[in-house]
C-alpha cells in the first residue's frame, strides 16, 4: 500500500501534515474532482499549485503522502512523519497504479488529494488487515522534489560495451543527472548515498574523446565531480580520500581554489600542517579574500 506498494501500520496519533487541508469523509467531493484516467478510477483535486515542469516517467521523487480509507479520520499509511523522504522511483518504488498516474500531473511544491477506484488502488483482495477488499482509497500527496533520472537509471543498467557505444553528449547528461542527485544526498547529509552517486558519475566519465573539444567537455563535468567527491570525502571524515580527490581535481585545473581548499582541509585534518599550508596559500594568492580560505589559515597557525 501507499507509495511503496505494502501497506504500513498507521500511527497512534498526531496533527495534519503541514500544508494539507483537512481529509473530508466520506468521499463527497469525488463527482467534482477531476478525472485522470477518463472512467473515474483516478481522480484528482489540486489543493496547491506547483510550479516548473511535471514529474517525467520513470522520475525519483522526494514525496510526502497519506492514504486514507472512506470513513476514516487516521491514515491507514503515511511518511508525513520522515523530515526527510528518501528519493522513491517511479515504477520501482512507487507502484499503485492510481499514484503512478496522479504523480505525473503533479509539479515541484504541489499538493493535490486523489481517490482511486479499488482496480486503481488494492483490487478485489485489499491488503488485509489494514485495506478491506474492493475499497476505494484517497490519497494526499505533496511533491518535495523530483529527478528526472530515467535516462540515467537506464544507461547504468547497460553492459560496459553498450555503454560505450553512447554519444559523448549523452553520457554527459547522465553524469550530470548522477552529480545532481548525488547533490541532492549531499543536501539531506546523507553523505554515504551522495558519495556513491558521484562515484557512479565519475565511473563513466573516463572515456577517450575523439578530439580537443571533447577533451574540454569531459574535464569540465570531471572536475564537478572531483571537486564534490573531495568534500564529500570531508564529511565523512575521509581526509586521504577527500585529498587523493582533490589532487585529482588540480590535475585538470592547477589553479582551482576550490580544489585547492579541499587539499589544505584534508592535510589539516591528517595533522600533515606545511602541506596544508601549502595548498592554502596557493589558494589566497588566487582568492585573497576568500573568508573560507583565511580562516582556515588562522585555524592553521
Amino acid at each position: 500500500g501507499g507509495a511503496e506498494g505494502e501497506a504500513r501500520p498507521r500511527p497512534e496519533s498526531g496533527p495534519q501534515p503541514a500544508g494539507r487541508a483537512p481529509p473530508v469523509f466520506p468521499f463527497q467531493w469525488l463527482s467534482r474532482a477531476c478525472d485522470l484516467s477518463s472512467d473515474g478510477g483516478v481522480r484528482k483535486e489540486e489543493l496547491r499549485p506547483g510550479s516548473g515542469q511535471a514529474v517525467p516517467p520513470g522520475a525519483s521523487l522526494a514525496v510526502k503522502y497519506s492514504g486514507y480509507l472512506e470513513h476514516c479520520d487516521e491514515p491507514f499509511c503515511t511518511n508525513c512523519y520522515n523530515k526527510s523522504p528518501r528519493l522513491m522511483k517511479l515504477g520501482k518504488d512507487i507502484t499503485l497504479l492510481g499514484l503512478e498516474i496522479g504523480l505525473l500531473t503533479m509539479k515541484k511544491g504541489e499538493v493535490a488529494r486523489f481517490v482511486f477506484r479499488p482496480d486503481y488502488a488494492y483490487g478485489q483482495q485489499g491488503c488485509p488487515p489494514l485495506i478491506p477488499p474492493n475499497a476505494t482509497v484517497m490519497f494526499e500527496v505533496e511533491v518535495l522534489d523530483f529527478l528526472d533520472s530515467d535516462e540515467s537509471d537506464a544507461f547504468f543498467e547497460l553492459s560496459a560495451e553498450q555503454q560505450d557505444t553512447f554519444p559523448l553528449q549523452k553520457v554527459l547528461k547522465v553524469a550530470d543527472t548522477e552529480r545532481e542527485f548525488g547533490n541532492y544526498l549531499y543536501r539531506k547529509q546523507q553523505f554515504e548515498s551522495a558519495k556513491d552517486r558521484y562515484k557512479r558519475a565519475f565511473s563513466i566519465l573516463g572515456r577517450s574523446p575523439s578530439s580537443e573539444t571533447e577533451q574540454c567537455q569531459i574535464d569540465t563535468s570531471k572536475l564537478l565531480v572531483l571537486l564534490n567527491l573531495s568534500l564529500t570525502y570531508l564529511k565523512l571524515e575521509c581526509p586521504a580520500q577527500a585529498l587523493a580527490y582533490g589532487e585529482k581535481a588540480l590535475e585538470i585545473d592547477q589553479r582551482n581554489a576550490k580544489a585547492l581548499f579541499r587539499c589544505g582541509q584534508a592535510c589539516l585534518c591528517m595533522t600533515e600542517y606545511e602541506k596544508a599550508r601549502d595548498f592554502l596559500v596557493r589558494a589566497q594568492h588566487i582568492q585573497p579574500f576568500n573568508h573560507d580560505i583565511n580562516n582556515e589559515l588562522k585555524k592553521l597557525a
